[in-house]
C-alpha cells in the first residue's frame, strides 16, 4: 500500500498534468515573460529536474542518504534543444518521466522519508521535503506555463 505522501504526489501530478496537456501548441512556443522561457523550455526544465530527482529519490531510498550536485539549468534545458521538439512530444515525455517518478515514490519505504539529502551547497533535507518541494516546483512553473502571453504592449 503506498504511503500518503505517495498518494499525494500521485494525485497532484495527475493535477498538473491536466493542466499542461490544456496548453495550446501555440501557447508552448512562446515565452512566458519577455526575455523568458518558452512554455517548452519550461516543460524541458522540468524534465531536467525530474531526471535529477529521480536519483535523489532511488539513492536516498536505497542508502539511506543523498549526496549530489545541483544543476546547470539553462546549460541543461539548451543542451537538449527543448525549443525546437514538437509539443505532444515533450507532453509524452512528461507524462512517461512523472509515471516512474510516480512509481519510485510509491516504494519509498516510510522509514527512508526521512533520510537526509544535500544537493549541492544546500542545507540537508529530509527526502520528504525533496518530494514535496518538487510538487511546489512543478506549481511554481505550471503558473508560468499558463500565464497569458506576453502582449506587444508588455515589451
Amino acid at each position: 500500500m503506498a504511503s500518503t505522501i505517495a498518494s499525494q504526489f500521485r494525485s497532484q501530478l495527475q493535477e498538473l498534468s491536466k493542466t499542461l496537456r490544456a496548453v495550446s501548441a501555440d501557447l508552448a512556443n512562446k515565452p512566458w515573460r519577455n526575455g523568458g522561457w518558452t512554455r517548452k523550455q519550461i516543460v524541458g526544465h522540468l524534465l531536467d529536474s525530474a531526471a535529477n530527482n529521480r536519483q535523489r529519490f532511488v539513492r536516498a531510498s536505497i542508502d539511506g542518504a543523498c549526496t549530489g550536485p545541483q544543476y546547470a539549468q539553462d546549460a541543461w534545458v539548451a543542451a537538449h534543444g527543448y525549443a525546437d521538439q514538437p509539443w505532444p512530444t515533450l507532453l509524452q515525455w512528461w507524462q512517461v518521466e512523472h509515471e516512474i517518478l510516480a512509481n519510485i515514490v510509491d516504494r519509498i519505504p516510510e522509514e527512508r522519508l526521512n533520510a537526509l539529502c544535500t544537493v549541492g551547497d544546500s542545507e540537508p533535507v529530509s527526502l520528504r521535503f525533496l518530494i514535496e518541494d518538487y510538487i511546489d516546483h512543478q506549481k511554481w512553473h505550471m503558473n508560468q506555463i499558463t500565464a497569458p502571453p506576453v502582449t506587444e504592449t508588455q515589451e
